[in-house]
């Protein structure tokens, strides 16, 4: 049976939220039942974009991360809620209105963070995938159609289609340790999970900037692990490096001029500022 997955890439967001906005006015005062309660004005986010800025200035580098319930294949949300929380054959994950009536202790049990606690109707809350939109014949649901710049889209495919489609376009999971089966998927993650060795290559003599200069990243060991070339504002970036890498040698090489190597002890992204040949 084909399920719904959604795939959001982190390179297209720029906290536009209008995704955010699309959620609220569709959920805001809205019941649509047997699927959801309206979602209070205030206080809920079913579609949370978290923010990370990398890097020191002035090369920085700002990721957005729309964030929602994961609808898991694997959820502990539906392990832990005898019955009042279920997934459908399509693999969208809901709340059943009756049996989770007065369950607060839900709200705790997503290692996401999705689930919202709505204390007038006295009820958990969370992304619906507009269920009740795609049963009224709609491809999608209300964020991905406000989206203005792709970066949220759909997928309704077969588990094995899907796979497929996680190998090619290099697909990640959030918090892959969860093990929780998510059908949100993510696209250029690294944006926000990883970290950067940046900076600034100029030549001494003429206070010109080092255009094409070749760099080379090297640990331990292994030699030449990621390369950059120097662009024609004299920068550099070597990007979806871990976090607390550890030690590293940054090879400058420049033709005419003597090879630099600089050690950087990495634990979150650095600017090296200029570097002068």
């Amino acid at each position: 049976m084909k399920k719904w997955n959604l795939i959001i890439d982190v390179a297209k967001c720029f906290d536009c939220n209008n995704c955010f906005l699309s959620c609220k006015d569709e959920f805001d005062g809205n019941d649509f039942p047997p699927y959801s309660l309206a979602q209070p004005r205030h206080g809920q986010r079913w579609m949370n974009i978290m923010r990370k800025e990398r890097g020191q200035y002035p090369l920085i580098d700002i990721a957005y991360r729309p964030t929602l319930c994961m609808h898991c294949d694997d959820a502990p949300c539906i392990s832990k809620a005898d019955g009042a929380i279920y997934k459908r054959d399509d693999g969208i994950v809901l709340v059943d209105l009756e049996k989770a009536k007065d369950r607060k202790d839900l709200v705790d049990v997503c290692p996401y963070g999705a689930i919202w606690w709505n204390e007038e109707k006295a009820i958990p809350q969370m992304c619906t995938f507009c269920v009740h939109l795609l049963e009224d014949g709609w491809d999608k649901p209300r964020c991905v159609q406000a989206c203005p710049t792709g970066a949220l889209s759909v997928v309704q495919a077969e588990d094995s289609e899907m796979a497929e489609i996680v190998k090619s376009e290099n697909l990640e999971v959030l918090h892959p340790e969860y093990n929780t089966k998510p059908r949100v998927y993510y696209k250029n993650l690294y944006r926000y999970s990883k970290c950067f060795i940046a900076g600034n290559v100029a030549l001494k003599d003429t206070d010109e900037c080092a255009e094409g200069a070749k760099i080379t990243l090297n640990k331990g060991s292994e030699k030449g692990i990621a390369t950059a070339e120097v662009n024609n504002y004299g920068d550099f970036r070597i990007d979806n490096l871990d976090e607390e890498g550890g030690q590293y040698t940054v090879e400058i090489e420049y033709s005419g001029y003597e090879k630099q190597e600089l050690s950087v002890d990495l634990k979150n992204s650095i600017n090296l500022g200029t570097i002068f040949l």
